[in-house]
């Protein structure tokens, strides 16, 4: 067996193992918070309330340039890395409960609800994922209503955010984004041995304002949209 044979195979051996696992979690979830840093910080360009019209070349920039769409495929790459291995810890963690009447009221005392319902929050938000690809992904990148001129993608989350059922539906989506994030930007940190009694504090702080401050920013959007004060 070569050493590349070897070194392929013991790094399959311990990406499966649990530990592997929640490795490949904590490091694909940090990842897409950055993306979720750039992202809400580019749609925030519409409280500028110029008509979308720095929004607009913000987005066309995004779509236009390679390196951003090259990075685009790493994304989806750490949200499914992301998405599969958090189910299969769930899966893992709900099978080695052989007497789960004790274990779950042994939790309950010892965590917080939100980080016990990962899953759960994690399921939502791939639910709602699907639906914000559809609104805004798709139509800028598989038809050529934005590319074509005849549209554009602020016009666009103009037309989207009319209907209230996806107002409300975005708003509660950003509550689950806030618990996920609550419990998992802190959780990222110790899984991957970042932690340290001397900045604990601080990197639970940061975990807090940005658990807060994006779902907000996020759902203030279709908010004031719909609200006609973004115009």
């Amino acid at each position: 067996m070569s050493i590349n044979t070897r070194i392929m195979s013991w790094l399959s051996s311990a990406l499966s193992s649990s530990i592997g696992k929640k490795f490949l979690v904590g490091a694909t979830g940090l990842f897409l918070c950055s993306f979720l840093l750039v992202h809400v910080g580019i749609n925030s360009l519409i409280f500028l309330n110029d008509g979308g019209h720095l929004y607009n070349e913000a987005a066309e920039f995004m779509a236009e340039n390679f390196l951003i769409r090259t990075m685009e495929i790493g994304l989806f790459v750490g949200l499914i890395l992301h998405i599969v291995q958090a189910l299969k810890l769930a899966l893992e963690n709900n099978n080695a409960r052989p007497v789960k009447y004790y274990s779950e009221n042994t939790g309950k005392a010892n965590s917080k609800w939100y980080s016990r319902s990962m899953a759960i929050l994690g399921t939502l938000l791939l639910m709602f994922l699907i639906i914000h690809l559809k609104h805004f992904w798709v139509v800028s990148r598989f038809t050529d209503e934005i590319s074509s001129g005849e549209e554009t993608l602020f016009n666009e989350m103009k037309e989207v955010f009319e209907n209230p059922i996806w107002v409300i539906l975005y708003v509660l989506s950003q509550i689950s984004l806030g618990y996920h994030l609550l419990h998992g930007f802190k959780s990222a940190f110790q899984t991957l041995g970042l932690n340290h009694v001397k900045y604990n504090g601080f990197i639970a702080s940061v975990g807090v304002f940005f658990a807060i401050v994006v779902p907000i920013l996020f759902a203030l959007m279709p908010i004031t949209m719909f609200l006609g004060i973004i115009k």
